[in-house]
């Protein structure tokens, strides 16, 4: 049948339409990705596994993105979106499953839930390879690159449950069949191939928000990036964070903070670096009972520990495939050579990378000399510096590489270069395959002499007026190179005496160089106890407190505090420093009184953020944080922060802000106070950001600023009502639950606070506007929804808080209902605007509370549906959570209410059952607290089918006697009273193995 024929234009529509629809579908999709691939980091049981499949789903985020934005968009895009959309719906699911029963869930279970990711990642790989080849249209490099991530993933497969020896032998355990890398080449290990000679922009994807886990300006190797994003253009090269796999934070080492080459496992199953944990348990050389865990405080007994193999083998191997993707990015930079910054910046890439070894052996193989040599006759100097620089890089130590490229050139004659050259050939002179070439070339010889025997003479040294300028340019240099870790430390040991001498001279350009040098060096937190030794705290207190009367660099103050602060920040213990002749340490009221003084009168950002950092590093010390606690009310320095949260630098306002969270629990009152008499203030701490993604660290801040001041605060939570805040919050909270909780790495801390401002609300319900507000909002319906839609232990916990809030008003607001309406009450109409709930609910007598009951109105919990969803908090391993949830559950046993009614409801929500189950995971006290006061409310109100689970538990009595002997005062009284109920209390006359037999 044919059609009939189509109006102008009806065409172009249609395609906007489906492209919206493509659209709609793949952001949800990709969101969905980015939670699965940082949702499976967190997961302890086969973790390596799990980390590989997490890898897989993330690589097919750039596939997706190409096809959204492809202009020849396929008629089977839908159908391919969607089946993704099942397919990573599902993962999720299994992921999830493997989060909620991480306590519980067998080896089998794991296997079978790893093995049904796997089949997810193979039926995805057949999905995208029904995308078709006109879809890319000429971007070829884009099809074969999708190509083969789908063979791969299609071809995939994991050995599952073999012992970490077995996984770490070096290989990858997704193995693809030996056949198929000989007859079609080897597999791509990234999404996109750089081999295709393709112009820059075809790197440019749609304007949509991507998962990049690189910190901005840092490699993965922690080492500050020599290639300044603000001096480069964005379009000078493809963006290389675009191509890398996500960066787990359990690569990093809780004590470095950085990604761990050589890690190992202490008896507490904490994993650190090996040489940082070394270091923390030297301290402990003279009083080995007192060594502890540093993170989770456990003493050790044994202080031993091990290689983590797995783990070690599957960072190298995270290693191995984002630089093979770094030196593709910047071999494809060298082939196109469009601009010379994007020369210069794939030269420099390529020098960091070489740094390492066994990097510097995928830079050879990948092919990249002979197109790195060709810029040494480029019409610029600093190109041909910068090849130079990276051809050292890549041939130092490696005798091989220096005898198979040797690469003939003019020494120019600009100083710079003649340097830059020497200083090559004198490495490529350490062969002695090349030394025939060398000494072939006329004058070579004689240039290498001079270097070797009189470096004084060569062509930098010869231009040095003094020793003092080499000193100076030195230390510049120092302060400028990017260094490895192993070298910042040799540095550190070598060069501290030296800087330091620097410093305290009288040139001021001997200090400014040796105060940048030193900047660096304190940046690698395990140079801390280095300089600390070398005697620099004294130097920087000098340099920050004391008034000098020689003129020294403005910005002296600003580097002292800033090395401060970074050896402060290193967890160095400080308290017995001393940091000049009179005796004063670093926790003493000198240091203290001197900082906030300084901090309240200097207008410096910079200045005041390093201040900030390091009063917010002494208040770790308990002794320095009592003095500073009692300088800022003395001094009334909050005003000075609470002006500097509104500042217009991002990073200033967001340390003002940590430092007053971290002064609430002491002044909380007096800063909830300054902050309402401040102007635009509190409301301007909770703009809501244009877009999701878009939210920063300073927004999450100050949303969490706002939830932990004390919530009685009646001034604060009545300023944030009249600015129309709550309806606000509640909008901003529905839209992260439907966009993901991983559209930016800052969501999920900005969704807790925004949270806790909502349970602000609940702890001043006697006001009567927050009372109408917070009906009007129907809070209790909002707090039971974010109980189970959110993977937030804090979520959780503040969401059974809010409840709990909000459930011990209902005894007061639940009212015995009206039997008839008098005629005089018929006159007035209710509007429908104030009218809440349905005139039948109104009606209903609640059997707890007695009255008219509504989850909108009373918030009652029975009518909200909440307590299933409380009782399912209690499966949770998070202690504070079960504790919440349990405080919430208590409201609806209070003596207030019908208590036997309320235990027969409880009873059928098998309310003890789930909490005798808890108690096998969980011994805390305040847990114990709360479980032995519902079981004895049972015990004494309930009947003998609400009490017959209490009774025939085995485990009961066990957890009754040790807390009865080492609970605190109120759990050890509620422990004697159920065994009382129970004539289960122990008899000393007995047997001990008799005090809980029938």
């Amino acid at each position: 049948m044919v059609g009939s024929p189509k109006q102008p234009g009806q065409e172009t529509e249609q395609l906007g339409e489906d492209r919206s629809k493509i659209i709609s579908l793949a952001q949800p999709l990709l969101a969905s990705i980015t939670e699965i691939t940082e949702s499976v980091e967190s997961i302890e049981i086969e973790q390596e596994n799990l980390i590989e499949i997490g890898c897989y789903f993330q690589r097919t985020s750039p596939a997706i993105m190409e096809l959204i934005s492809s202009e020849n968009t396929p008629r089977n895009a839908t159908e391919i979106l969607q089946s993704l959309s099942k397919s990573i719906n599902f993962a999720k699911y299994l992921v999830r499953k493997c989060h909620s029963r991480a306590n519980l869930i067998s080896d089998d279970e794991v296997r079978n839930v790893i093995e049904q990711l796997m089949c997810v990642v193979r039926d995805m790989g057949e999905c995208l390879s029904s995308i078709p080849p006109s879809t890319f249209g000429d971007q070829e490099y884009a099809e074969v690159a999708v190509h083969s991530l789908s063979k791969e993933m299609q071809q995939a497969h994991l050995e599952i449950g073999q012992p970490a020896e077995q996984k770490s032998n070096g290989s990858n355990s997704i193995t693809v069949p030996a056949e198929e890398k000989t007859e079609n080449g080897p597999a791509e290990t990234d999404l996109y191939s750089i081999d295709i000679d393709v112009s820059i922009e075809k790197f440019q994807f749609l304007d949509m928000p991507q998962h990049v886990s690189l910190p901005e300006g840092i490699n993965y190797m922690g080492q500050k990036d020599q290639l300044s994003s603000n001096s480069i253009s964005v379009k000078s090269r493809p963006q290389v964070a675009k191509y890398m796999e996500p960066l787990y934070k359990t690569f990093f080492c809780p004590l470095t903070k950085t990604i761990m080459d050589d890690p190992v496992t202490i008896e507490s199953g904490m994993t650190y670096e090996r040489r940082a944990i070394s270091r923390w348990l030297k301290k402990f050389e003279n009083n080995q009972e007192e060594a502890f865990c540093p993170v989770t405080g456990n003493k050790l007994v044994n202080r031993g520990f091990s290689a983590n193999l797995s783990l070690k083998s599957t960072i190298e191997m995270w290693k191995e495939r984002n630089e093979g993707t770094r030196i593709k990015v910047a071999r494809a930079a060298l082939s196109l050579a469009s601009s010379d910054d994007m020369i210069l910046e794939a030269l420099k890439d390529l020098q960091i990378i070489s740094q390492r070894k066994k990097y510097k052996v995928q830079v050879r193989s990948s092919g990249v000399m002979p197109l790195v040599a060709q810029f040494l006759e480029h019409k610029d100097l600093e190109v041909r510096c910068a090849t130079l620089k990276a051809l050292q890089s890549i041939v130092m130590d490696d005798d091989d590489g220096k005898s198979r490229d040797v690469y003939a050139y003019d020494i120019g004659n600009h100083l710079v270069e003649k340097h830059a050259s020497l200083t090559f050939l004198l490495e490529l002179s350490t062969s002695e395959l090349l030394c025939e070439k060398i000494g072939s070339a006329t004058g070579l010889i004689l240039m290498l002499i001079t270097m070797k025997y009189n470096r004084s003479l060569d062509y930098f040294s010869a231009e040095k007026a003094s020793s003092e300028q080499r000193q100076v340019e030195m230390a510049g240099y120092l302060g400028e190179i990017v260094l490895g870790h192993e070298t910042r430390t040799f540095v550190a040991e070598k060069a501290s005496p030296s800087l330091l001498n620097m410093v305290l001279s009288r040139n001021t350009l001997q200090r400014k160089a040796a105060l940048k040098a030193l900047l660096q060096i304190s940046s690698y937190h395990l140079n801390s106890n280095i300089l600390t030794e070398a005697g620099i705290l004294p130097i920087l207190i000098e340099e920050m407190f004391t008034q000098r009367n020689h003129n020294g660099p403005k910005d002296s103050k600003e580097s002292s505090a800033a090395i401060l602060a970074n050896i402060l920040d290193s967890g160095i213990e400080f308290e017995n420093l001393k940091v000049n002749s009179q005796g004063h340490t670093m926790a003493s009221d000198y240091v203290v009184y001197n900082l906030i003084h300084m901090l309240r009168n200097s207008n410096s950002d910079e200045i005041n953020i390093h201040f900030i950092k390091v009063i917010s590093c002494l208040t770790k010390s308990h002794q320095s944080r009592g003095t500073i606690v009692a300088v800022v009310k003395e001094t009334e320095a909050t005003y000075k922060l609470i002006e500097l949260i509104n500042s217009t630098n991002e990073e200033l306002g967001t340390a003002a802000l940590k430092l007053l969270i971290i002064l609430i629990p002491y002044i909380g009152h007096m800063i909830s106070d300054r902050l309402c008499k401040t102007r635009d203030q509190p409301e301007n701490l909770i703009k809501k950001p244009t877009e999701v993604y878009r939210i920063t660290e300073r927004h999450a801040i100050a949303a969490n600023f706002l939830a932990k001041l004390p919530r009685q605060s009646v001034a604060i939570n009545l300023a944030l009502l009249h600015k129309g805040t709550l309806p606000t919050i509640i909008q901003t909270v529905n839209e992260i639950q439907r966009s993901g909780t991983r559209a930016s790495r800052f969501i999920n801390s900005y969704l807790e606070g925004l949270v806790g401002i909502l349970v602000r609300f609940t702890a001043t319900l006697h006001e009567p506007e927050i009372l109408f507000s917070a009906r009007h909002q129907n809070l209790t319906a909002v707090f039971t929804e974010l109980l189970m839609r959110t993977t937030s232990d804090e979520i959780q916990r503040l969401s059974a808080t809010g409840l709990q809030n909000l459930s011990a008003e209902s005894i007061n607001l639940s009212k015995p209902p009206t039997i008839k309406r008098t005629k005089l009450l018929k006159l007035f109409h209710v509007p429908r605007s104030l009218s809440f709930g349905s005139s039948k609910k109104k009606t209903q007598v609640c059997p707890i509370h007695k009255g008219t009951c509504s989850a909108q109105l009373t918030f009652c919990l029975l009518d909200a549906r909440a307590v299933e969803r409380l009782l399912a908090c209690l499966e949770s391993g998070n202690p504070e959570v079960v504790e919440a949830a349990l405080s919430a559950l208590c409201t609806l046993l209070d003596d207030k209410v019908d208590v036997e009614k309320s235990i027969k409801i409880l009873s059928e929500a098998k309310t003890m059952q789930n909490i005798l189950h808890m108690l096998k995971e969980h011994r805390e006290e305040s847990v114990l607290q709360k479980s032995f006061w519902v079981i004895e409310k049972f015990l004494s109100k309930g009947n003998d089918s609400s009490t017959s689970d209490i009774s025939q538990n085995r485990l009961l009595p066990s957890v009754l006697v040790s807390a009865f002997h080492q609970g605190e005062g109120n759990t050890r009284q509620m422990a004697e009273k159920i065994l009382t109920h129970l004539n289960r209390m122990p008899n000393f006359s007995t047997n001990l193995s008799m005090w809980w037999s029938p």
